[in-house]
């Protein structure tokens, strides 16, 4: 979509405007920004956006809608006409301008900005927000915090509510973070501000006014749960029976697979989860589908899914291949050591997009016989791993091996 020159765009092709406001409403505006709402004969927004704006609309106003996207078609129904869409902050920071600009040209939009939450908060606290972690939890799982809890990392989150800040608290308590601060701030840019602090373990604030956001300095006890930001995540921080890629097997495997932004991964006999949530911590764009026929096993994928943050993980509990059926196109594939059967290679090959990338790793002889045929067959690279482990034989160290794995790993012409 080309994005064209202001001298070439007329008011009429600029029918929708996204204004952002603060908790200050009027008061943080200038008069050509008022004018606008003033004058537009339909203004959309949160309740709370048309309340604080009251004494400047005078046309029709339409509070948004619960699902959203009925408000989406009430906008989109005005195509060409005046509209003007209220929105808390910046609109194209976690806001309603990325929602629109899906459906609506970027030349049909005037954006008007104001200062985000999280900009304020930066503010308030000093904190360079360049150097600051900034995640929403707003109408987002909570977990999502998880893979940003490292010692000395200062993070911002938007919380849903009242009960963010305390259900902030108690997950940095469970997972070995509770002497962390953690600094609420209310009500940000209004005349209720409020900023108060606490350590996790001692959080007894209440009445916590639902518009906050929490800054977070990371402190980290002894034995809590930080996840590296390599791959190969250490075996004991997974929920397992056994069935998993064992860790430096792991990081291999998640190397071949090659993750690249936005991608979508299946996990074909996914054991434990490791690889689709190992994939998706690589990025936030990333996602997976975890297929696996024990539902003793998916539910336990689904426990280590949200203990590592990615809660978003599709888990998709039957047997393959039968269980691939109607899933989305992935980017990439991968299946686990165990198996032998030529029908679960063959469907992955089909499903796998053009430039898609398989990798299958093999412990039995029966699967690496197959995945010698494979190689035989379509090319790709062969390789084999070898992994020992020092232990104690009798009085004195000595090293055990582990099983080999044989890795194919191919790229689909």
């Amino acid at each position: 979509m080309r994005t064209l020159p202001m001298a070439e765009i007329s008011s009429v092709q600029r029918w929708l405007t996204l204004i952002g406001i603060g908790e200050d409403g009027p008061a943080g505006l200038g008069d050509e920004v008022k004018r606008l709402i003033a004058e537009a004969p339909v203004v959309f927004g949160g309740a709370r956006h048309i309340e604080l704006m009251s004494t400047v609309i005078k046309g029709e106003t339409h509070q948004w809608l619960s699902p959203f996207e009925g408000s989406v078609e009430a906008v989109l129904a005005r195509r060409g006409k005046p509209t003007v869409v209220l929105a808390s902050g910046d609109p194209f920071f976690y806001g309603v301008g990325a929602t629109l600009s899906r459906r609506i040209p970027t030349d049909e939009m005037a954006v008007i900005p104001a200062p985000s939450s999280f900009s304020i908060a930066a503010s308030r606290l000093g904190w360079p927000l360049q150097e600051t972690t900034v995640v929403s939890l707003h109408g987002r799982p909570i977990d999502l915090i998880r893979p940003h809890l490292h010692p000395g990392r200062r993070i911002l989150a938007l919380t849903s509510d009242s009960e963010g800040p305390a259900e902030l608290a108690a997950l940095l308590q469970a997972s070995g973070f509770g002497q962390s601060e953690l600094i609420v701030l209310e009500a940000l840019g209004g005349p209720h501000e409020k900023i108060s602090q606490q350590k996790a373990d001692d959080f007894t604030l209440s009445g916590i006014n639902d518009l906050n956001i929490c800054g977070v300095e990371v402190k980290a006890e002894t034995g809590a749960r930080i996840l590296s930001l390599s791959s190969g995540l250490a075996d004991e921080l997974f929920e397992h029976d056994g069935q998993i890629t064992k860790r430096e097997i792991r990081a291999v495997t998640l190397s071949a697979l090659s993750p690249h932004h936005g991608e979508l991964l299946w996990d074909i006999g996914a054991g434990s989860g490791s690889i689709g949530i190992e994939w998706m911590l690589a990025d936030p764009s990333l996602r997976a589908i975890a297929i696996e026929a024990s539902s003793e096993r998916a539910a336990r994928i689904r426990r280590n899914a949200i203990n590592f943050g990615v809660p978003g993980l599709t888990i998709v509990e039957g047997e393959a291949p039968s269980a691939l059926g109607g899933l989305p196109t992935p980017d990439a594939i991968f299946i686990g050591g165990g198996g032998s059967d030529a029908g679960v290679l063959d469907a992955a090959v089909d499903q796998l997009k053009s430039g898609g990338r398989l990798v299958a790793n093999a412990v039995t002889t029966e699967m690496e016989a197959l995945l010698l045929a494979e190689q035989a067959r379509r090319g790709g690279s062969l390789i084999r791993i070898d992994i020992a482990r020092a232990a104690p034989v009798g009085r004195m160290i000595g090293w055990r091996p582990a099983m080999p794995v044989t890795q194919w790993s191919w790229i689909k012409p």
